[in-house]
């Protein structure tokens, strides 16, 4: 199957999956310039247990932590130590975390970046190029609901040449509070609400990552947008100048053809709605992370007139959309 692209006026081939950071006006934003949504090049990594700081205060999950100075020396491996141990799924490389965190210097203990202060945890890819290797390393393993404290040595996060005010022979001190994995076998898991209008597609409602099914009716498409829950979740609400995390699935309206799907290729979707069909940008804006949304969208807020792939000129579009994160 053709992998269609939803970038409105950019060709399929250029649609990539970013992790949060990767461009300048994310930077400025989210103070990621000196937080570990910046990658350094992949490094073999030894892990050990410590040395590690004591966590004086905040030590509770979620909590803003406060963290003493490193003593001594610190290793030049990763030193990694699960805090607070969690009892949910365990994170792998390549997955997407939502986690908030607190940076430091060891030497100084003076705090370079926290998202605590912010308010808004940060969601990210553990995958080599989107993340420092101190991240992807430390993290493989631990499970959703842990606090993770790690000293990561230079090599390990921005290399000899620093960033910031990360000196390049500055180990970082971090403490993460990972709340939730993404991948590919992800799903939404909101409250099931009734699909009882029988002039609309039905949607499946399982939660168990596979993809629901989509079931269209043999009946006229509507004009209109509609967009509805079939699970409703309970996170915030979608901006429209949100990036999100999805799952979804695309078929046509005649003949219910799946055109594309991102359980297919067992990768999520990482898009700032924006950049995306007017039908998506309406029909999200307003919806809760977490939920599994229903979405009709017709040609004047799909493709239009012209024909797209696998997709028809004139085509309505009906999508199964999981919310699965902000980022």
């Amino acid at each position: 199957m053709r992998r269609r692209s939803l970038l409105l006026a950019v060709p399929a081939g250029l649609l990539t999956l970013s992790a949060c950071g990767d461009d300048k006006s994310d930077q400025k934003k989210d103070q990621v310039g000196e937080s570990p949504s910046a990658p350094r090049p992949s490094s073999s990594a030894k892990v050990v247990d410590g040395p590690l700081p004591a966590i004086t205060a905040g030590t509770r999950f979620g909590e803003k932590p406060t963290v003493a100075k490193g003593s001594g020396r610190p290793s030049t491996d990763l030193a990694v130590k699960t805090v607070v141990a969690g009892s949910g799924t365990a994170v792998a490389e390549g997955d997407y975390v939502r986690a908030h965190y607190l940076g430091q210097i060891w030497d100084t203990a003076k705090v370079f970046d926290n998202s605590y202060d912010r308010k808004q945890p940060l969601v990210i890819q553990l995958q080599q190029g989107a993340v420092i290797d101190g991240w992807r390393v430390g993290l493989a393993g631990r499970k959703a609901g842990s606090r993770v404290e790690m000293a990561v040595p230079p090599a390990l996060g921005y290399g000899a040449e620093g960033r910031g005010d990360i000196k390049g022979t500055d180990t970082m001190v971090f403490v993460i509070d990972v709340q939730e994995t993404f991948n590919g076998k992800s799903s939404a898991k909101g409250k099931v609400v009734p699909q009882d209008d029988a002039a609309l597609p039905k949607v499946g409602t399982n939660t168990d990552g596979k993809a629901p099914a989509v079931t269209v009716p043999k009946t006229a498409a509507p004009k209109k947008l509609v967009a509805e829950y079939v699970l409703e979740g309970d996170g915030e609400e979608v901006r429209a100048t949100d990036k999100l995390l999805l799952q979804y699935k695309g078929v046509l309206w005649n003949g219910g053809k799946e055109f594309d799907s991102s359980y297919s290729r067992q990768q999520l979707a990482a898009f700032p709605l924006q950049q995306l069909i007017k039908g998506w940008q309406e029909g999200l804006a307003g919806k809760k992370v977490g939920s599994r949304v229903m979405l009709v969208v017709p040609p004047d807020l799909g493709y239009g007139a012209e024909a797209s792939g696998e997709i028809p000129a004139n085509s309505t579009l009906v999508f199964t959309l999981d919310i699965l994160a902000k980022m």
